[in-house]
C-alpha cells in the first residue's frame, strides 16, 4: 500500500489544490491598485534627481579645483578645462606642482545627468571660475527642469 506524503495533509487539510482564478484575481487587482497608487510618486522625481546630482557633481569639480589650485597656485584655463583634473596640463600655463594621479578620482569627467558636457570657464563671470549644467534642454537658459544649473547660483 502506497503512502501520502505527511506534508500533503495537515490537521485534516488537503494541499494538493492550487489557487483558483478568483485568488490570482484579486492579487493583480491589489498589485495593479499599489503600482497606480506608488508610480506616479516615483516617476516624477527622476527629474529632482538629475537636478540634485549635477549640484553634488558641480560641488566636487569645485572641490577638485581648489585643491588644483592650493598645488599649483591657479585654476586650469577654460582651454584646458574640467580634463586638467585628470591629466597634466600640457598646453597654457602648465602647472609645476601637479598631483601625481590628478584631482579626480575618476579617470574621464563624465557628462551632466542629461548626457550634455558640463561648462567650463576660467576666469569666470561670476568668480575665479564658472562651471554650467544646462540642464534638461541643453541649452542656455530655460525654466523648471530645463533651468541651468550654475557652481555660482547653488543652493
Amino acid at each position: 500500500m502506497k503512502k501520502k506524503p505527511v506534508f500533503n495533509k495537515i490537521a485534516g487539510q488537503n494541499f494538493d489544490r492550487g489557487f483558483t482564478l478568483l485568488e490570482i484575481m484579486i492579487v493583480v487587482f491589489i498589485l495593479s491598485l499599489l503600482v497606480a497608487i506608488v508610480a506616479p510618486r516615483i516617476i516624477g522625481r527622476t527629474d529632482d534627481a538629475r537636478v540634485t546630482g549635477a549640484k553634488i557633481q558641480i560641488r566636487n569639480f569645485e572641490t577638485a579645483l581648489k585643491l588644483f589650485k592650493m598645488d599649483n597656485g591657479f585654476y586650469p584655463d577654460t582651454q584646458q578645462g574640467l580634463e586638467a583634473l585628470i591629466e597634466k596640463p600640457a598646453t597654457g600655463r602648465i602647472p609645476q606642482k601637479y598631483k601625481e594621479g590628478g584631482y579626480w578620482e575618476e579617470k574621464k569627467i563624465s557628462p551632466d545627468p542629461w548626457g550634455n558636457p558640463y561648462i567650463y570657464v576660467s576666469p569666470g563671470l561670476n568668480g575665479d571660475f564658472d562651471i554650467i549644467s544646462y540642464g534638461n534642454d541643453g541649452k542656455e537658459g530655460g525654466e523648471g527642469k530645463d533651468a541651468d544649473i550654475k557652481n555660482w547660483d547653488l543652493q
